[in-house]
């Protein structure tokens, strides 16, 4: 049991202030974008493709810069690594309302590129990690609970923003609450004991003797995993409400069936937190991407309909939620807490690539062939994935 006192003064104070900064910087940098960039599109004459490719570079920027961002993290600690996340975010939010040429715009996605790979999960995960050590699933599963209600925070109010001061209003509000909400939060309140100079947390238990090598097949198969499943969400996020129009759906009921799947994910990990603490992580992936896998075999079968496209959203979202816990737990599991800042970076550059090219293949695979085949390649991404994952042995 988790001490009250330990949220105040002990490690565990990560968990709230992580749960905290994450909702603000996946709000104010991520998720912004669709409801944004189609407004800076039409005011700058640009096309909404090229507007959303300047949010892909960024994506691709993010998983370059990854790797470095972990290393940082192992060094320095999360509470400079992702202070410095937070101040570059709100230069990046600044900047864009400004960037009135194609070239400066494209540049400015590179700077909130940059601040996505120190702000996002991967770069809490890494920070989690270095000060729980093996003991960081159940505060990475904790961390993601709060991280759910990201988009579910984000949307209404950037809708109100935008009602109220307009697209660059809302992006310097954000740009403000990172500056003096999120980088006061990391620099003061994220605890900043190395891992080599504090004392046991109470109840951790002993890393295991012998871990898998984080390189050569095992590490290709959990980052090809993670990569292809990175795909699923990505594609489908951008794609899936629209497939269930065109199936027949009325708007009204798609919106309705869209908003199952955060309180989906949400308590898919509640599930996992309250008992899965021991069941291995990878049993956790496995079990997830199996459950999605007969998602889309659902959906197949009946085709898209209000019933089946309502319970594919519930499985959907409950199978990624448990994914986003496994994308910090399962390289813990398997690779050990040495260098884990280092690790998560690694695997969040494919990733990252990989998330920022779904959306555009789903699209050329929609217009040049159609609503199924798209959905039987995300499928096909999903397999591949569980492959991997099938494929690992864990340690002894």
């Amino acid at each position: 049991m988790i001490a009250f006192r330990d949220f105040i003064h002990g490690p565990w104070r990560a968990v709230p202030v992580l749960g905290v900064t994450q909702i603000i910087s996946w709000g104010a940098i991520f998720y912004t974008p669709v409801l944004i960039l189609p407004l800076v599109a039409q005011e700058r004459g640009w096309s909404i493709s090229f507007a959303m490719g300047g949010f892909s570079v960024g994506l691709l920027v993010a998983g370059l810069a990854s790797p470095y961002v972990g290393r940082a993290i192992d060094r320095f600690g999360g509470h400079v690594v992702m202070t410095a996340g937070s101040l570059i975010g709100a230069l990046g939010l600044w900047l864009i309302t400004h960037a009135a040429s194609k070239p400066a715009y494209v540049a400015v996605w590179c700077v909130l590129g940059a601040a996505m790979a120190a702000n996002l999960y991967d770069a809490a995960f890494g920070s989690l990690g270095r000060i729980f050590r093996a003991a960081s699933r159940r505060p990475i599963t904790a961390l993601t609970l709060a991280g759910g209600f990201a988009s579910t925070v984000s949307w209404p109010v950037t809708h109100f923003l935008i009602e109220a001061v307009g697209w660059r209003g809302t992006y310097l509000v954000y740009a403000a609450v990172l500056a003096l909400v999120s980088a006061p939060l990391h620099a003061f309140l994220l605890p900043r004991d190395r891992v080599e100079a504090r004392s046991p947390i109470k109840g951790e238990a002993a890393e295991p003797a012998k871990m898998l090598p984080p390189y050569g097949v095992p590490f290709l198969l959990v980052a090809a995993a993670f990569a292809s499943y990175a795909f699923v969400p990505s594609g489908l996020s951008a794609h899936l409400l629209a497939i269930f129009t065109r199936g027949g759906i009325d708007a009204g009921t798609v919106v309705w069936i869209g908003a199952l799947f955060g309180p989906a994910q949400v308590g898919a990990r509640l599930i996992e937190f309250a008992f899965g603490r021991n069941v291995h992580p990878l049993w956790v992936a496995r079990f997830a991407l199996g459950t999605l896998l007969c998602a889309f075999a659902m959906l197949m079968l009946l085709g898209v309909s209000a019933p089946a496209a309502a319970a594919f959203a519930l499985m959907f979202g409950g199978a990624n939620g448990l994914v986003t816990i496994t994308r910090g737990a399962v390289p813990l599991a398997l690779f050990g807490a040495s260098g884990y800042g280092h690790l998560m970076g690694r695997l969040a550059g494919p990733w990252l690539v990989m998330q920022a090219a779904a959306p555009l293949m789903m699209a050329f695979v929609v217009d040049r062939a159609s609503d199924r085949s798209a959905l039987m390649l995300a499928a096909a991404f999903t397999a591949i994935a569980l492959g991997c994952f099938v494929t690992i042995r864990q340690p002894a």
